[in-house]
């Protein structure tokens, strides 16, 4: 038995139906109790992007925003959907739509919490799932194993998809090997994650926007020229996620699991995976940053996962071939599946579509790289807490840990690299959803009172002690802000 038939059994297991409809279920549940948080609050999530600023201690919430973005968009969002595709029948667009719908009241949920429970450690704001599972739940193992298993898949599993979906575009577009590019990437790499925290921010702030519109922008044009065919593709969709279309009518299950699968890989929701950029932003209430994560699932899905979906759906460069059984279209062949963008774009942008792609995944997968580190090394800070000990020297081997994966990942097959990414990301996803669901009260409490500060007329300020809600340390004895003076004198009469 080899690596590749290990984790495939591996993700058997994690990957269930269960978890599926964990993410599904979960997500209507927050919807339901939230008053559908993510439509309710739409003006507010754009309002609140563009507000306030960083400071030495943390960065502002545009720029948690892009740094979640850097993130999110890239393999996801191109490869990713391409996958699911693949695997599941275009009626797995359909429910990546579900699952980030849905997911968006998931994320308003887990990033309010991480608010809620971030600390400032050593000068900088530092957030995330194990640090409100040692605080809100008061559980410091649970809270370690989610730090080491978000750890591994950070440094180890995750930057392998990364660098492959890089090498396969340069080495189409340009014939490069993927050796080559490997070390490049490796060596980009090293000098931004060498630099700290904030020049991670400040990179993702500059690129991401632009990188993010440049490829839309494509996407638009060449749906624009094949306008007509767009109602088309809509009823493709919809009728193969329902069964009702003759093709790919026998897929329900694979569209509805690939769909929810890559959709949160895409987007973040409820895996834990985006609440650690989070943790960095400064805001004077846990619900603004909770708001300005739902939208960008928002961002994430029904805008660019769905513009690469019509492209690929539109021009037919696409194959089905679920597992387990034979491939049901052979348009392409032999071709693997996160080359589906790109070979849509250069179909209709010939000698230019594939370059065009290439390039973008680079600025994409290597701001999500960036992230990755930031991510890893958030855990790794949270694993150090209370050590007297000097271990700055763990910092230097998660760096080269994490090149290292880079590397091999450029290298190897797509599928054990994909496989392996799947697995983490069930990891962190189990051990996510279900701290959030016993901290549901709590982001509730939160919810509520940035809903009565707004409507008595003023900009809400967080206060843990007012709602009975233990463990926020930052907001008790760290926090500066409007009320300051306020919550000091309240603590004081409380004590």
């Amino acid at each position: 038995m080899n690596i590749n038939d290990i984790v495939n059994w591996l993700n058997g297991y994690v990957w269930s139906p269960i978890l599926v409809y964990m993410f599904l279920g979960l997500g209507l549940l927050y919807s339901i109790l939230t008053r559908f948080v993510q439509v309710r609050f739409i003006k507010d999530m754009l309002k609140l992007t563009f507000e306030g600023g960083g400071s030495k201690a943390g960065v502002s919430s545009f720029q948690a925003l892009t740094m979640s973005l850097g993130s999110r968009v890239g393999t996801g969002n191109i490869a990713g959907v391409a996958t699911a595709i693949a695997l599941g029948g275009p009626g797995a667009v359909f429910w990546m739509w579900v699952a980030a719908f849905l997911g968006s009241a998931t994320s308003f949920i887990e990033i309010t919490l991480t608010q809620v429970y971030k600390r400032k450690i050593d000068g900088e704001y530092r957030g995330g799932t194990p640090y409100f599972i040692e605080k809100g739940l008061n559980l410091r193992w649970f809270a370690i194993v989610s730090a080491i298993i978000t750890l591994i898949v950070m440094g180890c599993l995750w930057p392998g998809v990364q660098a492959n979906t890089i090498a396969l575009a340069v080495d189409n577009a340009f014939g490069v090997s993927p050796t080559i590019t490997g070390g490049i990437v490796v060596v980009l790499l090293g000098a931004i994650i060498f630099g700290g925290v904030k020049r991670i921010a400040k990179t993702a702030e500059i690129i991401v926007p632009f990188m993010a519109i440049g490829y839309i922008a494509v996407c638009i044009i060449l749906l624009i020229m094949n306008f007509s065919q767009i109602p088309n593709v809509i009823s493709l969709i919809l009728s193969s996620a329902f069964s009702l279309n003759s093709t790919f009518g026998g897929l329900i299950g694979s569209a509805i699991a690939w769909g929810v699968q890559r959709g949160v890989y895409s987007n973040g929701a409820g895996i834990g995976s985006e609440t650690f950029e989070s943790g960095a932003a400064e805001v004077s209430h846990p619900a603004k940053q909770g708001l300005v994560q739902a939208f960008s699932v928002y961002i994430d899905t029904l805008l660019i996962c769905s513009a690469t979906a019509f492209m690929i759906l539109i021009t037919g460069m696409y194959d089905v071939k679920p597992e387990g059984m034979d491939p049901i279209t052979s348009n392409l062949g032999n071709v693997e599946p996160s080359l589906y963008t790109q070979l849509a774009v250069d179909s209709v942008f010939a000698n230019f579509g594939a370059a065009f792609l290439a390039l973008a995944l680079c600025f994409f997968c290597f701001t999500t790289l960036v992230s990755y580190y930031y991510k890893a090394e958030t855990n790794l800070v949270f694993l150090k807490l209370n050590k007297s000990k000097n271990i700055n020297w763990l910092y230097h081997a998660l760096r080269i840990v994490l090149m290292v994966a880079v590397y091999y990942g450029s290298v190897k097959t797509a599928g054990t690299i994909w496989a392996m990414g799947d697995l983490g990301m069930g990891a962190m996803a189990w051990v996510n959803l279900t701290a959030i669901f016993f901290l549901t009260k709590t982001a509730l409490k939160v919810l509520k009172d940035y809903e009565m500060q707004k409507k008595a007329g003023i900009d809400p300020v967080f206060n843990p002690s007012k709602l009975g809600i233990q463990g926020a340390d930052f907001w008790e004895e760290e926090y500066v802000g409007p009320d300051y003076t306020i919550q000091k004198e309240e603590k004081r009469i409380s004590l």
